[in-house]
């Protein structure tokens, strides 16, 4: 079982994580890669690297036959997927067995049973573990599924049998919704698992999500290595993370791993994997799915144990025997574990690409960013959006929710939109802080989703004053000597200027002109005296009036972005005779982003009323219903199913007339 040669099968972030790991322990390490992520950290980290595709998943890091053809190309010994794409692919895993590898994972009848969640409920009924009432028949048709569900009660849960990842998952309120959320579950589940069976479990809305980490060997030792708290959740996907549960006595913790480590066993259980379950007030639990994988949000069990969960994985994958017992064991202090994604919190969440032209991670006491992005890379259409992950530790939890609060204001990427005002937004609301978050804490805390920042006048000044001093440094390294004495002197007052500048469809008129010290601005009547230095790790230190703002900025042109504590804002300068062009037509249906169109049901002459589903479309994983925004009448389609659009094309037009 002992090998020398590592591939990571997989991308971003995780790859670059185990890469590291991998290498530690002495290791070779082959990445592979597309095209699309060619200039990826992961692929420069790796000793070796295998193309295995253009850019779409179904090509690339989900055809096994390519990932296999590349280890045994480079040499490799050993495959770890990692998680997502083929990490609970059972067909994958033993098809790397097959060709003489090792699999650094579960045996693949493992994965199998539990990678079903039908197979897997039906098991841990049978072995006595409690699991939310639901159906998980092999009966799939529609109107089978509608009878179950009216069975169970509303609200409930549509998930794929396959998969997981919050991904071909809905939750449906009641039997008008149910139609749409199968066919829509249906659709991504076959999309990202290549099975769209279904199951559905009663919805428990006001649980907490908790999550067992287990690790077991060949030799039959299987220990936890205590909870982690993922309630804060966002359309079944996790958001923020933490262990252990602010909540869970030492007594519910042994009960539940009791329970783990039993489930773990019933599958014969080999590797790290994690069992969860829904938490209810009165500390009833219930099974929900055991992930046969590395969890995306290991790390904060790593910074409570102080154990690599990677290097773990590679000694059982070696043959070798876990290091530690239940009883050596100890969890100290709290870890909190953040997910920055590309995506548009105001925007209804929608996923984001686009150029990363700044990267700076936080760096401080107890903080840690996973990432796998780097400055000049291109957020791509085909991926998950999830770019980093920023985590804090802290000897409690108080001191953790600082130091990450923290991390995510001083983590900046600059270029595409990201979710960070949002996570700080999240870990400063008061039910966080005081550990009662629970699953539904984001539909009931952000029900009309997160408001866009309010683009205050000092903002435009600070934004247009940054330009201007850009201007002033071009000039002076094209200029001949001129001393600092004389460097804007004048005999008479210089002039005012007038400028207009952008930030998202706002505009704003500003007389602006240089004195000694930096630049003075007038928006309204208000006038701001704005002066620069150089701050502290990479930062312009600005001060404006009398407050003093330590800000990151990416001058191109006439644009500026910038970044001060967890806000990220853009603003461009328009020259004289510049227009933006914004088009307010409600009846042009743009794509919201780059994806895939799985489906367009509009046809041109259909009367179409507001909210009427018109087309569904894929983009990072994720499944996108677009809808009509008026009453009217379809009088073009220009897309087709199957067809890869690009960000604002227009695809239908609705006559509102």
């Amino acid at each position: 079982m002992a090998f020398d040669t590592v591939l990571v099968a997989n991308r971003g972030e995780i790859a670059a994580r185990i890469l590291r790991t991998v290498q530690s322990l002495g290791l070779r390490t082959v990445a592979v890669y597309t095209t699309a992520d060619a200039g990826a950290p992961h692929v420069a980290l790796a000793d070796a690297a295998a193309w295995i595709g253009d850019g779409p998943v179904g090509d690339s890091y989900l055809n096994g036959d390519r990932i296999i053809a590349a280890a045994l190309k480079t040499g490799a010994s050993a495959i770890h997927p990692g998680y997502g794409f083929l990490s609970e692919n059972a067909d994958f895993a033993a098809a790397v067995e097959a060709a003489g590898l090792n699999f650094i994972g579960p045996d693949p009848e493992a994965i199998r049973l539990m990678g079903d969640k039908a197979d897997a409920k039906r098991l841990m009924i049978a072995a006595g573990v409690p699991c939310v009432p639901g159906y998980e028949g092999a009966e799939q048709s529609d109107a089978a599924l509608i009878a179950e569900a009216n069975k169970i009660g509303f609200p409930i849960m549509v998930k794929a049998a396959a998969g997981g990842g919050g991904r071909g998952m809905r939750l449906v309120r009641d039997e008008e919704e149910l139609p749409q959320a199968i066919a829509l579950a249906r659709s991504e589940a076959e999309n990202a698992f290549g099975s769209g069976a279904l199951i559905l479990e009663k919805a428990i809305t006001n649980a907490r999500h908790v999550e067992l980490q287990v690790l077991a060997d060949t030799h039959g030792n299987i220990i936890h290595l205590g909870e982690r708290d993922c309630s804060v959740q966002r359309r079944h996907q996790k958001v923020v993370e933490e262990a252990p549960c602010p909540t869970l006595s030492s007594e519910m913790r042994a009960n539940m791993g009791a329970v783990a480590i039993e489930a773990a066993r019933a599958v014969n259980y080999r590797g790290a994997g994690t069992v969860e379950f829904l938490l209810e007030p009165s500390g009833a639990f219930y099974f929900l799915e055991m992930n046969t994988r590395l969890q995306v949000e290991h790390p904060v069990t790593e910074m409570i144990t102080g154990l690599d969960l990677v290097a773990l994985q590679i000694a059982v994958a070696q043959g070798n025997a876990l290091p530690i017992s239940q009883e050596d064991v100890s969890l100290e202090g709290h870890a909190i574990e953040v997910r920055l994604y590309a995506e548009d919190p105001a925007n209804g969440y929608l996923p984001a690409t686009g150029p990363v032209d700044l990267w700076q991670p936080a760096t401080g006491p107890g903080v840690r960013v996973d990432a796998g992005v780097q400055t000049g890379q291109e957020i791509s259409p085909f991926y998950d959006p999830m770019l980093a992950k920023i985590i804090a530790y802290g000897p409690d939890r108080e001191t953790a929710r600082a130091r990450v609060i923290k991390a995510v204001e001083e983590t900046v990427l600059l270029g595409t939109v990201t979710n960070s005002a949002f996570l700080a937004d999240i870990l400063a609301h008061q039910t966080f802080a005081v550990g009662e978050a629970t699953i539904n804490f984001l539909d009931r805390t952000y029900p009309n989703g997160f408001p866009s920042d309010q683009v205050k006048d000092r903002d435009v000044a600070l934004a247009l004053a940054l330009l201007l001093e850009a201007d002033k440094t071009r000039a002076k390294a094209t200029a001949g000597y001129v001393s600092q004495d004389q460097l804007g002197w004048s005999s008479a007052a210089l002039p005012l200027i007038s400028v207009t500048m952008l930030c998202g469809e706002v505009q704003t008129q500003i007389r602006a002109g240089a004195h000694p010290d930096g630049w003075a601005v007038w928006i309204g009547g208000h006038k701001f005296d704005i002066a620069f230095s150089e701050g502290r790790n990479g930062t312009t230190r600005a001060r404006v009036n009398d407050q003093v703002v330590e800000v990151v900025a990416h001058i191109r042109d006439d644009t500026v972005q910038l970044a001060f504590n967890a806000r990220r804002l853009t603003f461009r300068r328009l020259r004289p005779g510049q227009r933006e062009e914004t088009d307010h037509a409600g009846g042009r249906i743009t794509a919201p982003m780059p994806g895939l169109l799985i489906e367009v049901a509009a046809k041109p002459g259909q009367k179409v009323a507001k909210g009427d589903r018109l087309a569904v479309l894929e983009a990072m994983k994720m499944q996108h219903l677009i809808t009509a925004t008026v009453d009217g009448v379809v009088s073009a389609v220009h897309v087709a199913a199957g067809q890869q659009v690009t960000l604002g094309v227009v695809m239908i037009e609705i006559d509102e007339s």
